[in-house]
C-alpha cells in the first residue's frame, strides 16, 4: 500500500464563501502545494446574496494551477472535495450551464416562506426527520425559491432537464465531464430534504417544498469510489481522465474529520468571523431540545457518524468592532497584548449580540451591551471581556450539546483565524473546563477532504486509517493543548456574571 501513495499527492478542493483554496498532500499530509483565488459576492438586493457559479468553477482551476506549479512532476492520486454547505446552483443536465446565480446559504430571501411553514405547523416534521429547523440558511426553500420564480424552470425540473446541487455537486460535475451527478450525506443534510435516519431524500419532504425527486442528485458517502475524472483539458497537465474522486464533505464536517474528532463527545470549534461548534454525537442522529441542528458527521465503509451543532453569530467581528467602531485597537493581532495587559475584565461583561443571539437563545432582538463599567475601566478591560465573551458564547453552545449528547464534551478542538491567540484559547479552556486542542496545521477544513479521499483511495496506512479502525489518526498531527487552570468556584462566578448580563441584552 505504502508503494502506491509513494510520491502521489492527494488534491484537496477547499471551495468557501470567499475563495477557493487548493492544496496538493503528500502521504504525511504535509502541504506541498497551495492555491488560492478569491471570488466576488453580488449582493443584488437587501438580504440577498448570490455568487456567479462559473466565478467558482474558474476559481478552482486559478488555484488549482497555483498549487500545481509548485509541484508539476508528482501525480495526484485522488481528489478530495470540501464546500460551502448550504449555496445552491441549478444547471442544465444536457449541457452543464448553469441557469441563473448561485444562492448563497447567507441569502434571507426565503425568510418569509420559512415563517409561513412555521405558522403552517412544518417544522416539527422537518426538525424530527432532517435534525434542522425552518430556516433560510438551508437549501431546500431555495431550491423551491428559484423553480417559483425563473419562468419555464419548474417544467424543466419536473421533465429532468434541470439538476440541482450544493457545490460539491456542481463541482463534482464539472470534474467528471458532467457523467456524476452525486453529493455526500454531509451537504445533502444541509439542504431539509434529507431523511436523516435513512440518508437518503424524503419524498413527504419534496412533496411539502414541491421540489422534484427528478432534479436531486444520488446520495453517497463521504469517502469511497464516488466519481472519475473526465474531459478536463484546462487542468490536463496535472489531473488527467480517470483519477478518482474518493472525498466529499461539507467545510464544517470536513473541519471536524481534519480534526480527528473520532470519538463520540469530542467536539471542534471554528472561530471566524461567527464560532461554529460540532460534536460527534456517535452513530445515531440526536434530536436536539436545545434549538442546536442535527447533521451528518460523515459516512466511510465502516460507519455514519452524526453531530450536533451550534453557531454564534458574532466571534471575530467582536474584535474587529473593537478595531473599527471604537477604534481601541489598530490590528486584530493587538487585542491579545492589551488584553493580556491586566488580570481579569474588572467586573465588565460584554454580549456581542451585535446581529442578536443565535443558538442556544435564537433571540434575533437581542443587542448587544457592556455592563460592569467603572471609573477605574479601561480599554485593556474591554479588550479582556470581548475575549471573555467569545469564550462564554462557546460554553453555552458546548453545555447545550453536553445535555442533547447526554455525555461531557471530552476535548475541543480549535482552527480558525482567532485561534492564534492564546489567551483566548486559555480562557476558552478555564471557561469550559475541558482541553483546549490547537494544531500546527490550522487548514483543518482542506486536510478532512484529503484524509477523507486517502481513505476513499483505499489505503491503509498512517493517516489514511479509517477512524473506526483507528481511532487515533489524530496522533499524527503536533498539537499545542491548552489545560484548565481556575478552580470551579471562580468559573462558576465568570459564568453566573455571564447569565445575568444576558438577561439584560
Amino acid at each position: 500500500m505504502k508503494d502506491q501513495l509513494h510520491d502521489q499527492l492527494i488534491l484537496a478542493i477547499d471551495q468557501g464563501t470567499t475563495g477557493t483554496t487548493v492544496l496538493l498532500l503528500d502521504e504525511h499530509m504535509h502541504i506541498r502545494g497551495r492555491g488560492y483565488c478569491e471570488i466576488p459576492q453580488s449582493y443584488p438586493a437587501p438580504g440577498l446574496v448570490e455568487h456567479d457559479p462559473e466565478d467558482i468553477w474558474g476559481s478552482v482551476l486559478t488555484a488549482f494551477a497555483k498549487a500545481r506549479a509548485q509541484t508539476p512532476a508528482n501525480p495526484i492520486a485522488a481528489v478530495g472535495v470540501t464546500n460551502q454547505r448550504e449555496t445552491v446552483v441549478l444547471w442544465e443536465r444536457a449541457t452543464g450551464r448553469a441557469v441563473a446565480p448561485a444562492i448563497v446559504w447567507q441569502d434571507r430571501r426565503t425568510a418569509g416562506r420559512c415563517q409561513a411553514m412555521r405558522e403552517a405547523g412544518h417544522e416539527p416534521l422537518f426538525q424530527r426527520t432532517t435534525g434542522l429547523l425552518l430556516d433560510p440558511y438551508f437549501s431546500g426553500t431555495k431550491i423551491a425559491w428559484m423553480l417559483e420564480n425563473l419562468p419555464g424552470l419548474r417544467q424543466r425540473a419536473e421533465a429532468g432537464d434541470i439538476v440541482f446541487g450544493t457545490i460539491d455537486s456542481f463541482l463534482v460535475w464539472r470534474l467528471s465531464g458532467g457523467k456524476s451527478h452525486i453529493t455526500d450525506v454531509t451537504n445533502a443534510s444541509r439542504t431539509l430534504l434529507l431523511d436523516l435516519d435513512r440518508l437518503d431524500w424524503s419524498p413527504e419532504l419534496c412533496r411539502v417544498l414541491d421540489v422534484p425527486l427528478a432534479m436531486l442528485p444520488r446520495v453517497c458517502p463521504s469517502s469511497g469510489s464516488l466519481a472519475v475524472t473526465l474531459g478536463m483539458n484546462a487542468m490536463a497537465s496535472g489531473l488527467p481522465d480517470g483519477t478518482p474522486i474518493t472525498g466529499i464533505a461539507g467545510d464544517q464536517q470536513a473541519a471536524l474529520f481534519g480534526q480527528g474528532c473520532f470519538a463520540r463527545g469530542e467536539a471542534k470549534c471554528t472561530f471566524g468571523t461567527g464560532s461554529f461548534l460540532l460534536m460527534n454525537v456517535g452513530d445515531k442522529p440526536v434530536l436536539s431540545q436545545h434549538r442546536l441542528l442535527g447533521t451528518v458527521a460523515w459516512q466511510t465503509a465502516s460507519a455514519t457518524r452524526y453531530a450536533l451543532e451550534g453557531s454564534a453569530f458574532v466571534s471575530g467581528a467582536l474584535v474587529q468592532w473593537l478595531r473599527d467602531g471604537l477604534g481601541i485597537i489598530k490590528t486584530a493581532a493587538d487585542i491579545e497584548p492589551l488584553a493580556a495587559s491586566v488580570p481579569d475584565t474588572g467586573g465588565v461583561t460584554i454580549v456581542p449580540a451585535l446581529a442578536g443571539l443565535g443558538a442556544p437563545h435564537w433571540r434575533p432582538e437581542a443587542r448587544g451591551i457592556i455592563c460592569g463599567i467603572s471609573r477605574g475601566t479601561t480599554a485593556a478591560h474591554l479588550a479582556r471581556a470581548a475575549l471573555e465573551a467569545m469564550a462564554l458564547q462557546n460554553v453555552d453552545l458546548a453545555l447545550a450539546m453536553q445535555l442533547d449528547a447526554g455525555h461531557p464534551i471530552v476535548s475541543l478542538r480549535v482552527d480558525g483565524g482567532a485561534s492564534a491567540n492564546n489567551l483566548l484559547m486559555q480562557m476558552q479552556a478555564d471557561l469550559l473546563g475541558a482541553d483546549i486542542v490547537r494544531p500546527a496545521m490550522v487548514e483543518s477544513t482542506a486536510l478532512g477532504a484529503g484524509r477523507l479521499a486517502g481513505l476513499g483511495l483505499g489505503l491503509g496506512l498512517g493517516l489514511y486509517k479509517d477512524p473506526g479502525l483507528q481511532p487515533d489518526l489524530r496522533s499524527a498531527l503536533k498539537v499545542s493543548t491548552f489545560h484548565p487552570r481556575i478552580d470551579p468556584a471562580q468559573r462558576e462566578r465568570t459564568l453566573s456574571r455571564w447569565r445575568e448580563a444576558l438577561t439584560k441584552s
